[in-house]
């Protein structure tokens, strides 16, 4: 243990004594320097070279102790608890991105086309729905805006031996090209495509024990399965699933993430003029088909109908409409053009209100609620 720098030196040969503090070498220089001036009057040559010798063994005094203080600050972080609990990789002597990639692609012979596991792999999907811009009753579809997560395993895709820079990778979508993918996507969506403003959206991560996790922010267009026996106090299911194309359940097993309660989530309050979403239902469900099981992850969204506007669109202008009508009993007999007219209005009215409210609505084979209720 090296003594402390803030301890007075007991021996000097210097006329000057020095302290063991760091920069005090400036102050040193300086004092001599004017006690060397001061004393240049004296007439004695032996004098002034006493004051120069003086002033050459201070400064070599603070130098040596000004290094003392640097090795022992040195030693003294070196040695604390924190220092060791916090100290770096060594950034010399670790692997790059681009060399792990390099090697993992190239240098192993990796085929994206080849399955991780021969005994399947099983890939958790994670659904972040990020807006519902519309539900058009008209062609019975809804679309919105949402980020999909997989991940799986890969154990060709191991880097953790090749001592790399980084805990995971985050790398360019056109990575992903080169890698095996479980081909996943919704197979009842009328549309759907990768968001590319100003570039493609997918992020891409890999892991050391070669876990690839890829996100992907997507525009789905997708059914609803809509009933208006009830409307406008109707509420309506629309539903996507989400299964890899190309496997089956043998090869590729689809799961619902387990590393949250709910794989379905909102990232923010869904606002639709018409419509409130109360309810979202994921499940998992085994089909069949001629080539085997395949593993569907159904995503089942429930919809209840904002009714105020219609009650105060359609309901309360027809009630008032025949409230007025019924003002025809109190005009006399011989008013018989003004009860004709009034009731002419009244049954005019309704039928311009009530073709109102139903030429936005898609034509049914049967009679809405809006349409008992009105007549």
């Amino acid at each position: 243990m090296r003594k402390s720098p803030f301890i007075r030196s007991p021996t000097s040969n210097s006329a000057y004594g020095c302290f063991h503090l760091h920069g005090i070498c400036a102050e040193k220089f300086s004092t001599s320097t004017n006690s060397f001036l001061t004393n240049s009057s004296h007439k004695s040559l032996q004098m002034k070279l006493c004051v120069m010798i003086s002033v050459w063994i201070s400064l070599n005094e603070c130098i040596v102790i000004d290094n003392d203080y640097n090795v022992a600050m040195e030693d003294e972080m070196t040695s604390s608890p924190t220092s060791q609990g916090t100290k770096r990789k060594d950034r010399r002597n670790c692997t790059r991105d681009t060399a792990i990639i390099d090697k993992l692609l190239n240098g192993t012979g990796y085929n994206k086309f080849r399955i991780p596991n021969d005994d399947g792999v099983r890939v958790s999907v994670e659904f972040w729905i990020q807006a519902i811009t519309s539900i058009n009753e008209i062609t019975n579809d809804f679309e919105m805006d949402i980020y999909i997560n997989e991940m799986w395993l890969d154990p060709a895709l191991n880097f953790a031996n090749l001592n790399p820079c980084k805990h995971n990778l985050s790398l360019s979508h056109q990575v992903l090209d080169r890698l095996w993918t479980p081909n996943s996507c919704f197979i009842n969506s009328k549309f759907a495509e990768i968001h590319d403003s100003p570039f493609k959206n997918v992020f891409l991560m890999l892991y050391p024990n070669g876990t690839v996790w890829v996100n992907y922010r997507v525009n789905v267009k997708g059914p609803c399965a809509l009933s208006l026996e009830l409307f406008p106090l109707d509420i309506q299911e629309c539903f996507l699933i989400y299964e890899s194309f190309n496997y089956n359940n043998q090869e590729v097993q689809m799961r619902w993430a387990e590393t949250s309660p709910n794989p379905v989530v909102t990232m923010t309050p869904i606002v639709l003029p018409d419509f409130d979403l109360i309810k979202v239902s994921p499940t998992l469900v085994n089909a069949p088909y001629p080539a085997g099981w395949w593993d569907e992850l159904h995503v089942r969204l429930t919809f209840e109908r904002r009714y105020i506007w219609y009650f105060m669109q359609a309901y309360l202008p027809t009630y008032l409409t025949i409230f007025i009508s019924w003002i025809s009993f109190s005009l006399g007999p011989r008013a018989i053009p003004a009860r004709t007219m009034l009731g002419v209005n009244s049954l005019l009215a309704m039928i311009f209100q009530f073709g109102n409210i139903m030429r936005n609505l898609p034509r049914v084979s049967y009679i809405k609620a809006i349409g008992k209720k009105t007549d």
